[in-house]
């Protein structure tokens, strides 16, 4: 699929928490998600705090409220720079991706997977599956929808459901999208039908995000046609 060529750097490839400031102004090409990223501000607190409901429209220009508290952790850093030169800052550790161990994760689709996950620099930060429009989209876990919409350029139709506080998957190029933001699903629930909104051909864009980080949905799936292992 085009859309999801490696080109595609992923939902977001803004950095986490990059911005210090308590209210952000919106930018040419920002997305509610990508100001998301960029402040450490989750999408529901970012459309809570600013009035903001479906389907999150925002304008350049206009000025956001942002809950965040990455610019007073940085003046302490810079401050313990200052007064002790010598003395090396650790630097901040690497977020990895948890071990498979057991495969609790379903399968989103049924179909080839025709591009896999890449950790190249702007490669494909998910799976891609091919399969037929209108075929049945499911959720891969339990969770709630914490997006509906098609704001972010080149994902089409977009559906992403927080399981808790470490995962998110996303579920992109949909048809038709069949949940509502806020609402919770069920592990193996219908969400959407297949499609080939914001692409060249009809697929499922698949991601799995641990702690906003893109991981390979392979290492956590179980096998095409088996149940989950727990």
């Amino acid at each position: 699929m085009t859309a999801c060529s490696s080109n595609k750097a992923g939902v977001s490839d803004a950095t986490k928490g990059g911005y210090s400031g308590s209210v952000y102004t919106v930018k040419r090409g920002d997305t509610l998600y990508r100001i998301s990223r960029i402040t450490g501000t989750s999408v529901s607190d970012l459309a809570r705090l600013n009035g903001i409901s479906a389907p999150y429209t925002i304008e350049v220009g206009q000025r956001l409220r942002v809950s965040n508290t990455s610019g007073a952790s940085s003046s302490r850093k810079t401050a313990s720079r200052q007064t002790t030169p010598a003395r090396k800052t650790a630097s901040l550790p690497k977020v990895d991706a948890p071990p498979p161990g057991q495969r609790c994760w379903r399968w989103p689709a049924s179909g080839r997977v025709v591009m896999g996950y890449s950790t190249a620099d702007g490669g494909n930060k998910g799976i891609d599956i091919a399969g037929s429009r209108g075929q049945p989209i499911y959720a891969s876990a339990a969770g709630r929808v914490v997006y509906v919409g098609n704001q972010l350029r080149g994902y089409g139709n977009l559906i992403m459901i927080k399981h808790n506080e470490e995962y998110i998957t996303a579920y992109a190029h949909n048809d038709t999208m069949l949940v509502n933001n806020g609402q919770q699903v069920k592990a193996g629930q219908k969400i959407a039908t297949m499609g080939s909104t914001g692409s060249d051909s009809v697929g499922l864009h698949f991601q799995l995000r641990y702690r906003a980080t893109a991981i390979d949905p392979l290492r956590y799936l179980p096998p095409q046609g088996k149940s989950p292992s727990c």
